[in-house]
């Protein structure tokens, strides 16, 4: 049995992936991190209080943890008392195919916390003559989601991974970003094959969806924890192209150049695609 306890990340134990997770090394994209469903406790910063239990040997071997929700969402206090909180349960098996190595978990998780609805926000809009807003009608409520993370060695230099999510899409976003269904998928591959085993080579895909009652909500001028200006002409879902090459200048000093394509960013079909050029210095001893 291993326990964690205290402040830190959720995402540091549940949702993890050897070639998707850490955007000190590989992707930088969000969706492709973490599953972009996964709404998971965390204030501003991504930290949260919590505990963790896992059990480390046999088949499916599950982990358990309680956690803090903000005060409220997107907030950068926590609420210390554990009044609004969130459940998250993995259950992860390890297998090898053809002798590599692979990974499969399922993951759940139940917040229980003061959000809004998005139909009551329509509503209430509707009836003051009002831009619909989540924060004026939040109240305690429920809020469950889940998802598949798959990793899979092909061969000891390139590895293949896959992510599956989606939550209640009837509430908003409360912690992490507004996806109600994500599917990604992509691989990675170490440069041992041109003379650079310390490089590596990611290329990942994604596609990112919002529920009806969110779409009426932001065509209707809502604001989310991190899109909505008051338009949305013609949804469409988003789907992102991300690739990244890691070189090792030094031992402990990568240098990653970054590539992302975003088209209907928003989800809305009307705007992009947008093309994102970026990089990463990370040096450590």
């Amino acid at each position: 049995m291993t326990f964690t306890f205290g402040k830190f990340s959720v995402v540091d134990i549940f949702d993890t992936n050897t070639y998707a997770h850490d955007p000190k090394a590989d992707f930088l994209n969000w969706g492709m991190l973490d599953m972009g469903a996964f709404d998971y406790a965390a204030e501003a910063w991504g930290f949260t209080y919590g505990a963790a239990a896992e059990w480390t040997q046999g088949w499916w071997p599950p982990r358990q943890g309680v956690f803090s929700l903000s005060r409220k969402p997107n907030d950068k206090y926590l609420d210390p008392d554990f009044r609004q909180f969130q459940t998250v349960t993995e259950a992860e098996e390890r297998h090898q195919i053809f002798g590599q190595p692979g990974k499969v978990k399922a993951l759940f998780f139940l917040m229980s916390g003061n959000m809004g609805s998005y139909a009551d926000a329509l509503r209430l809009g509707d009836a003051t003559g009002n831009t619909p807003d989540t924060a004026m009608v939040r109240h305690r409520q429920l809020k469950p989601g889940g998802g598949i993370n798959v990793e899979q060695q092909i061969v000891p230099e390139l590895g293949a991974f896959l992510k599956a999510s989606m939550n209640d899409g009837t509430k908003e976003e409360f912690e992490f970003s507004d996806i109600n269904q994500s599917l990604v998928a992509g691989l990675s591959l170490k440069g041992g094959r041109w003379g650079r085993a310390d490089d590596t080579v990611g290329l990942g895909g994604e596609i990112n969806a919002i529920s009806n009652q969110a779409r009426a909500y932001f065509a209707a001028g809502g604001m989310g924890g991190i899109i909505g200006d008051g338009l949305l002409p013609s949804y469409k879902p988003e789907e992102i192209i991300e690739a990244y090459y890691k070189i090792a200048l030094a031992p402990g000093v990568p240098l990653t150049l970054d590539y992302q394509r975003v088209t209907s960013p928003g989800y809305d079909a009307a705007r992009g695609p947008i093309d994102f050029f970026s990089f990463r210095f990370h040096a450590e001893y």
